[in-house]
């Protein structure tokens, strides 16, 4: 009778487990990281929510009062350079007027650094009583929001 030695299993090497260690570690002060940048990114992007709201709301204020000079002010440079504050006035005079109107959501973006508003507004016509939804484009130029249709 011959006997044969038995293989019993070994724990791995001790770099291999050190290398375990380190890479757990690694990736949980990865998660943690990622989680305040997350964080901090959100809440630098919610602070920009009520700035950008309250230049819709002065915007369609502005309109409504008949205040186009104001409202002119209140756009983008793209929009000023592509219309005058004469045409502005003369396209806003002509619309139906606005009897009331809610913002019912503003999303900011930031792509590459720069910040972009949607202002979502529900308004209702004066004279006929329609409700229209309408999605209101806003840029932070200069340090300010500015309404870009």
């Amino acid at each position: 009778m011959t006997y044969e030695p038995i293989m019993v299993p070994t724990s791995p090497p001790r770099t291999a487990r050190r290398v375990l260690l380190v890479l757990a570690g690694v990736l949980a002060v990865c998660c943690v990281l990622g989680s305040c940048v997350g964080f901090w990114f959100y809440r630098s992007l919610k602070r920009e929510v009520g700035p950008a709201r309250a230049v819709a709301v002065g915007y369609i204020d502005e309109v409504r009062a008949g205040d186009y000079s104001d409202a002119y002010g209140r756009l983008c440079d793209r929009v000023r350079t592509t219309m005058t504050q004469e045409d502005f006035s003369r396209v806003q005079a002509a619309q139906l007027k606005i009897s009331s109107y809610e913002v019912t959501g503003v999303y900011v973006n930031n792509v590459n650094g720069r910040l972009t508003a949607t202002a979502t507004v529900t308004m209702v016509q004066e004279v006929t009583g329609a409700q229209a939804t309408q999605t209101m484009g806003l840029v932070k130029e200069d340090d300010e929001w500015r309404v870009c249709q």
